[in-house]
């Protein structure tokens, strides 16, 4: 169903300033909710494609690379509402929602294997958790989010429950530090509470069918392009330009933007509409090689974050860039995939861990200086693998730590070192370099991934939508959403469909948040599953 504003959709143009999930989303909801013909939407995306963060890209020659997925679960309304009017690439008879469901149905994740120590996996680790623990949990749900300000994880919790495999699991699964939000840990307990009872099997959770750029960015792009929306990529924006009121910028006026070494603007008029993605976990990523580090690189005086920073400087209403971008030592993690041309490990870690390719998840070695974690998807993995061909991901969560086995940093470890340190910790024995001469292990350095989880305090994330803002609009990971939780599809998406309903005065109603924590049988099946 379509639905439109009073305004006639023809009047007016539509820019969105980045291209990847939040942006395409955008679009998507343009489109079917606010009836606006795909040629009046425009696009602008810095890089040479779409799909930002959620990425994937390679061949078997040489190799695949995946910088990092996004976890999935069966609450995010938001993202399968907008999903269910996109056709599948695989059956175009279903929507990319019923073939996510369809295959998670279909690959059921109940890991036996979360933890490895010693070589050994521990099945259903016990959480480890303290009276203490458990009652500065609990506590916390119930604590109002101002109440906390910029303070820690740390800051709140004892040094006994950084060692616990509570942590530990939670740590690698959503990729938080001890030196990380609080009030975003506590959003994460809140939102997640109803997955506890199945935390150390990480069962809950869905998987796509191929990496989520085939399986979710390709789809929805080629849905876009059908409805004639104009994706223009290279196309870098400088800065915004906002009409002067008394009380503040309200009207976005022009667009600052250089478009294959050439610089324009475009004038934006009254009715026309602007959605302008803030920020990026994924700026100044670097690739490596096997036999190369990743060179990292940050200049938050280009790209993604520079934009931001000139968009603050016209109020003080449009957030705080500096608090996530600023210090990237506490921001930043190593991933690495991995394409293998010879089966034997891909057989061996599915004996060794009791799990098919595919429904296990994360496995995380608890030994490891880097905290390294791998995960095996179900195989073919990319739309155009061969089918002799498997690949594997992996990340470690202290690129900053010399390894056990590699004595120095992962950042500057090459991939056939990654490889070496990873097998340290599995009795594969005398297969290691069996295995590692046949791979392409390619790793990725990313200076700002968990930047969106930066200690910060009311105000520093502006609201998707700002008080007095005429025809403008903010989307992705680093707009203040109450409630929900960033690093998820999830939130890029809802900042979307605010977006568009609230500009356009759409009398359709944005997807509810589901809130499990309000509910007596969550809240009690996830003290059980602390006991």
């Amino acid at each position: 169903m379509q639905m439109q504003s009073d305004t006639k959709a023809d009047d007016r143009e539509a820019y969105i300033i980045g291209g990847g999930v939040a942006g395409l989303a955008a679009a998507g909801f343009l489109v079917r909710d606010g009836g606006m013909a795909g040629r009046h939407i425009h696009l602008l995306e810095q890089s040479n494609r779409v799909g930002g963060s959620l990425d994937g890209a390679g061949d078997p020659r040489s190799g695949y690379v995946i910088r990092g997925g996004r976890m999935f679960e069966a609450h995010f309304g938001c993202s399968f509402d907008l999903l269910s009017t996109v056709p599948s690439l695989i059956d175009p008879q279903l929507s990319v929602s019923d073939e996510l469901h369809a295959f998670t149905r279909r690959h059921v994740t109940s890991s036996k294997s979360r933890l490895v120590a010693d070589g050994r996996k521990i099945e259903a680790p016990p959480l480890n958790l303290s009276p203490r623990d458990k009652w500065n949990l609990a506590r916390l749900t119930l604590l109002p989010e101002r109440s906390l300000g910029s303070r820690t994880i740390e800051q709140y919790f004892s040094a006994g429950f950084f060692r616990t495999n509570f942590w530990l699991m939670w740590c690698t699964m959503f990729a938080f530090q001890s030196w990380h939000s609080l009030a975003e840990f506590r959003r994460y307990m809140r939102r997640f509470m109803h997955l506890m009872p199945g935390f150390s099997r990480l069962e809950g959770i869905h998987r796509t069918r191929y990496n989520q750029f085939d399986s979710i960015v390709r789809p929805l792009v080629s849905w876009l392009e059908r409805a004639g929306v104009d994706l223009q990529t290279d196309t870098t924006v400088l800065d915004i330009d906002f009409a002067a009121a008394a009380d503040g910028p309200k009207t976005v006026t022009g667009i600052l933007l250089e478009q294959r070494g050439r610089q324009q603007r475009i004038d934006i008029g009254s009715k026309d509409l602007v959605l302008i993605t803030l920020g990026s976990m994924t700026e100044d990523s670097a690739l490596g090689t096997m036999e190369a580090p990743p060179a990292w690189q940050v200049n938050p005086e280009q790209g993604a974050w520079a934009l931001w920073r000139n968009i603050s400087r016209h109020s003080s209403a449009f957030g705080k860039p500096d608090v996530f971008c600023g210090e990237v030592s506490k921001s930043q993690w190593e991933s690495f995939t991995v394409t293998l041309k010879d089966p034997f490990f891909f057989d061996f870690m599915e004996q060794f861990t009791g799990n098919a390719a595919g429904t296990g998840g994360l496995v995380t070695f608890v030994d490891s200086s880097w905290l390294l974690s791998v995960v095996l998807a179900y195989q073919p993995h990319f739309a155009n693998q061969p089918d002799d061909v498997r690949v594997f991901w992996g990340y470690g969560l202290h690129p900053e730590r010399h390894g056990n086995r590699i004595d120095k940093p992962m950042a500057e470890c090459n991939g056939r070192e990654i490889l070496t340190e990873l097998f340290h910790y599995l009795p594969v024995g005398d297969a290691a370099d069996r295995i590692i001469d046949s791979a392409n292990c390619i790793p990725c350095a990313m200076p700002y991934i968990t930047s969106q989880f930066m200690p910060r305090t009311h105000g520093d994330r502006p609201a998707v939508v700002p008080a007095g803002a005429q025809n403008f609009a903010f989307l992705g990971q680093y707009c203040e959403i109450p409630d929900d939780t960033v690093f998820t599809v999830e939130y890029s998406v809802r900042t979307a469909q605010m977006a568009v309903c609230e500009l356009l005065g759409l009398s359709r109603k944005v997807t509810p948040m589901y809130r499990g924590y309000l509910h007596p049988p969550v809240v009690l099946r996830a003290l059980r599953a602390m006991a």
